[in-house]
């Protein structure tokens, strides 16, 4: 499968004999060691909400939402994260319009997906996120308690729980 970004030299080396992008769930899980877990993340243009499994990747539990900054500097904080919550791989939402086509957004997601994995090295699952954020917005309101600027404070990490928890459960057996 060729890759969706170019790399040179001792990445492109690397990068050949492991997987970037997983096609599946069960193909992300295969990948990780027992006890590991999945880091989500919802990549917006200005912050990056992030959520965690638990260890049986059965539960999302939202985490923080980032201030984006230098890729280098955003990655040094999920490496930190990565190393502290045993996490062997990572789920991004992929932002499919609502036709199923791919638009910038999915380029952009891509591209941050290839240029992540250069750096920690974690195989990763793009996953559809259509209306995740929608979905989050629309919870918060009926819960009703929730203010404005809360809501817009958590939105981006709850989102990133609502993605990686659809992951979750596409790892399910059947009932």
């Amino acid at each position: 499968m060729p890759l969706p970004f170019s790399v040179t030299g001792r990445i492109a080396q690397a990068m050949s004999t492991t997987p970037v992008l997983a096609e599946t769930p069960a193909d992300l899980k295969a990948l990780l060691m027992p006890g590991q877990r999945l880091l989500g993340i919802d990549l917006g243009e200005k912050t990056l909400g992030l959520a965690i499994s638990d260890p049986r990747l059965v539960l999302a539990s939202p985490r923080q939402t980032l201030r984006r900054g230098r890729l280098r500097d955003d990655a040094a904080k999920l490496a930190a994260m990565v190393a502290a919550d045993a996490i062997g791989g990572v789920v991004i939402g992929l932002p499919v319009n609502m036709d199923g086509s791919e638009g910038p957004r999915c380029q952009a997601s891509r591209a941050f997906a290839g240029n992540l994995y250069a750096i920690l090295g974690l195989p990763t699952l793009l996953w559809d996120e259509r209306l995740s954020t929608r979905a989050v917005e629309r919870l918060m309101i009926e819960q009703g308690d929730v203010s404005r600027r809360r809501r817009a404070a958590a939105v981006d990490s709850l989102a990133a729980a609502y993605i990686l928890q659809g992951v979750l459960d596409a790892l399910q057996p059947p009932a």
